[in-house]
Formats: C-alpha cells, sequence, structure tokens
C-alpha cells in the first residue's frame, strides 16, 4: 500500500521522561475511514501515545506523516491544523454553559464587525452538526451539566467532527458508562465510521466492545506494542492469553 493511502502513519515511536521510557518503538497506520481500538491496562502508555498524536507531546524518537507525508508537530493547535482532533476522557466541557456554547468554545462566532456574540448563528449551527451525526438532546439551551455522560460525550465528539477534524482520537469514550450509554456511543461511532469520511483511533480497556466497534486492534503492554491485527481475526480470548503471558513473564522478573 502506498504510504499516501494512510491518513495517519506512526513510525517507531519511542518517547522517554527522564530515566523513565514510555514507550519502546511503536508503530501504527490508518487507512482513510479506518478505526483502530488501543488495548491496554493503565500505565501502559495508551496515553502518551494518543498525546502524542494529538500533538500535546512530541516523540523522542521515531517520526509521524500524514496522508504519506512528514509532520512534526509542535502543539494542539499545529495538529488540529492536519485535522487531527481528541476527544479526551475530561471532554472538556463546561457544565455551566449550554449545548451551544459549548459546541463552539474558544471558536465563538461574532457578528460582522461588533465585538458581540452571534447566539442565534451558533444555536443554529449546533443543531445541524448535531443532528448531522444523529446527536438529539433536549435543547441547544440547556446546561450540558443537566446531561447524561453519554449525551456529554456525544456533545463533545460532535464538536469534534463539526471542526473540520478528519482524524479523530477517542480518550476512553466509554469509560464509567451504563450499557445504554455506552451502546448510544458506539451507535454514534458506528455512524461516522459509516460516513466514511473520518479515521478514529480509540483508546479503551473494554476488549469486547472494542472488537465489536474496531476494524483493527492494537494491545499496548508496558510502552511496547504486543498484538496488532484485525477486529474478525482475532477474540477477547486470545487477547487475554497475550496480557496473561505478560503477566507472568512480570510475576517471573520479580
Amino acid at each position: 500500500m502506498s504510504e499516501a493511502t494512510y491518513a495517519l502513519e506512526a513510525r517507531d515511536i519511542t518517547k522517554r521522561f527522564g530515566q523513565v521510557q514510555a514507550l519502546h518503538g511503536i508503530s501504527l497506520n490508518l487507512k482513510p475511514g479506518e478505526m483502530l481500538g488501543i488495548l491496554g491496562d493503565n500505565g501502559a502508555g495508551k496515553s502518551t501515545l494518543m498525546k502524542i498524536l494529538s500533538g500535546f507531546h512530541a516523540p523522542t524518537t521515531g517520526e509521524l506523516l500524514v496522508k504519506g507525508k512528514k509532520v512534526e508537530f509542535t502543539s494542539v493547535d499545529h495538529a488540529r491544523s492536519f485535522g487531527i482532533e481528541c476527544v479526551y476522557q475530561d471532554l472538556a466541557l463546561v457544565n455551566t454553559l449550554s449545548v451551544y456554547h459549548n459546541m463552539f468554545l474558544n471558536r465563538e462566532i461574532l457578528y460582522q464587525g461588533l465585538p458581540f456574540l452571534n447566539h442565534r448563528k451558533m444555536r443554529e449551527l449546533a443543531a445541524e452538526a448535531l443532528a448531522d451525526i444523529g446527536v438529539n438532546v433536549p435543547s441547544m439551551d440547556i446546561e450540558v451539566g443537566m446531561l447524561s455522560g453519554g449525551q456529554r460525550q456525544a456533545i463533545a465528539i460532535a464538536r469534534a467532527v463539526a471542526s473540520h477534524a478528519r482524524i479523530l482520537l477517542l480518550d476512553e469514550p466509554l469509560a464509567a458508562m451504563g450499557a445504554r450509554e455506552a451502546s448510544m456511543i458506539i451507535a454514534l461511532i458506528e455512524r461516522l465510521k459509516a460516513r466514511g469520511d473520518v479515521s478514529m483511533i480509540m483508546i479503551a480497556h473494554n476488549y469486547a466492545q472494542t472488537l465489536d466497534v474496531a476494524d483493527k486492534v492494537m494491545l499496548v503492554q508496558r510502552g511496547t506494542c504486543t498484538f496488532e491485527g484485525r477486529s474478525a481475526e482475532t477474540s477477547v480470548t486470545e487477547l487475554l492469553e497475550i496480557v496473561k503471558r505478560e503477566y507472568r513473564g512480570i510475576t517471573h522478573e520479580v
């Protein structure tokens, strides 16, 4: 496959914080419209990798490519200029602001030539953006803090998509959710996949949910990729066996 056909590629990424090496030569690639699930325990290096892909951290060694071209992100805003948006676990929403204000947080629309917020325009565009990906909320004016966890997650994802993201990084989007809310977010992710214009990487702990929604999965343990393959060609049992072998290896080391 030609490099230019990948929406995003990481080659032999390492990351060191002082004497601690968080990542050991991780590589991945993501085709347009494809979804990769990254699995692993807390402290495995998943979040560090996500922060490198989003421009928050620079890799110690290795390289990133977007559409086949090497990039060196200097900030999160720089990564956004390449269409990369990250929805972090804390969602970066302001609970006391309305849905539409959160949709336009830090990119508010003003009346032309005047220093006043155009509330009507933001409300209309927020409603259109949410409807476009099938997200339902009671009102554009309701405070986000009054909504369920699933609805807040959906708003954060919709905001990223509405900002013309082409590569969406999802940090534990199903964490601490009940079955009903998790199903709502999975359905939203499936709709985004069906559109084919957004590539996604999702960090997760739930193996079964990730295998159901992702095209391929990567297992990260102690900063190293110990498995990568198509979701349809693996199983929860196979992944858990890899985790058990790694755990037994750590126990023997001790």
